[in-house]
């Protein structure tokens, strides 16, 4: 058991760390090295289709209204996002992505396929289901053990 915990260890930091490493010097040599890590997740969560709301992509990312009108405001300027009122309701701001935002997306998306991809070519379907089960187990303990929001997404395989 030491044994194995040592190694999971080891894997789990590795990998956490070289994820961020890469994203990080993915946007800063690409076509978007005017977006930080955290403004590509602002922009996966506004999503691709559709105008949201600030109150549902704040919710989203579990940080207030205000922080994120910082983060649409640096957005707006570099030209990823584009912000209007609702016709309906004056006071109600929607946020969607413009044309250079949906590619920003796009490129940000298929890193992260390839990385999914990357770790589940070549192993069995039942191999798929244990790591599936592994992952949502430690995820679900850093959500209650650090009180963090619980995913809106049930994960079937």
């Amino acid at each position: 058991m030491d044994k194995t915990f040592n190694i999971l260890n080891e894997l789990l930091v590795e990998n956490f760390n070289d994820l961020i490493s890469i994203e990080q010097k993915a946007l800063s040599e690409g076509e978007f090295s005017d977006l930080s890590i955290t403004e590509i997740h602002t922009i996966e969560a506004i999503g691709m289709y559709s105008a949201r709301t600030m109150s549902e992509v704040a919710a989203d990312l579990d940080i207030t209204v205000g922080t994120l009108t910082i983060a649409i405001n640096n957005l707006v300027k570099k030209g990823y996002v584009e912000r209007r009122r609702a016709e309906e309701d004056r006071r109600v701001v929607l946020i969607q992505l413009n044309k250079r935002g949906k590619l920003a997306y796009r490129i940000h998306n298929k890193f992260h396929m390839d990385m999914i991809k990357a770790t589940i070519e070549d192993i069995t379907e039942e191999e798929e289901q244990v790591l599936v089960k592994a992952l949502e187990k430690l995820n679900n303990f850093f959500k209650e053990k650090y009180h963090l929001p619980q995913g809106k997404k049930e994960n079937k395989v």
